[in-house]
């Protein structure tokens, strides 16, 4: 029996978060290439972006490559932006079968331009789709994103667009990068490591942690609906006491 026949479809946490983990590690495991392991990693992207589709996910946000990761040896991040190239390319007609919008956050200046000119026109072309919007996360820091949310409302008080009175929590998660989609309620890492890594600090203030120690060529769609299931199984208070929620 699937783990998605026990799943209640009208409690689906709304956005999803993934730090995608062990890509290097499964490779190293078979005797292979790191780059292998980026490669296998592309067929678990798909299986969990068709399981998220299958059951209504709004949202996916996938920790692509961060901004710390510009620090690994030369040719595997070539490696990694060819990959990025032409897996972005090849999926634009899945995306489009699929009503799947691209998206994506981070210092993509950063990216190489063949990968930037595919990633954009990607993102062009499935704008108009109405369905889970996936978003990468490519030369991400969650700490330069809060830091660049808040020269921005900096900037906005200087020129007299806002007053200091203005700032709350509300207008500083609009400056985000990801301040047109909600928050995540559901925060996934493979590979068995427990750490958030740089990965959306703000916005994961309330979101349930799963962890698991599959490594991410090896995760599927089934390891979704799992975690979608435990997720299912926790009571969410928000500060507030078991008898005021239930």
């Amino acid at each position: 029996m699937s783990y998605k026949e026990n799943i209640d479809l009208s409690r689906l946490p709304e956005h999803i978060a993934i730090i995608m983990d062990g890509n290097g590690r499964w490779a190293k495991d078979k005797g292979k290439l790191r780059i292998f392991g980026h490669h296998n990693g592309v067929i678990s992207v798909r299986d969990v972006v068709e399981g998220g589709v299958d059951l209504g996910v709004k949202y996916l946000t996938l920790y692509t490559f961060s901004s710390e990761n510009w620090n690994r040896p030369k040719l595997e991040v070539m490696a990694i932006m060819e990959l990025m190239v032409s897996t972005i390319h090849k999926e634009i007609k899945n995306f489009m079968e699929k009503n799947v919008r691209l998206n994506a956050i981070g210092d993509l200046d950063m990216l190489p331009k063949k990968c930037y000119d595919e990633l954009q026109n990607a993102i062009k072309t499935t704008s108009a789709n109405t369905g889970l919007v996936m978003t990468l996360a490519l030369s991400y820091s969650s700490r330069r994103e809060i830091v660049h949310a808040a020269k921005s409302i900096a900037q906005q008080v200087k020129s007299g667009q806002i007053n200091i009175e203005d700032i709350n929590e509300d207008l500083f998660g609009q400056n985000l990068y990801t301040g047109d989609m909600p928050d995540p309620e559901l925060l996934i890492r493979t590979s068995g490591e427990y750490r958030i890594s740089n990965y959306l600090l703000w916005q994961i203030a309330y979101a349930e942690l799963y962890f698991t120690k599959k490594l991410w060529p090896d995760f599927r769609k089934e390891d979704l609906f799992e975690a979608i299931l435990d997720y299912q199984k926790r009571e969410r208070r928000f500060g507030k006491t078991s008898e005021q929620v239930n």
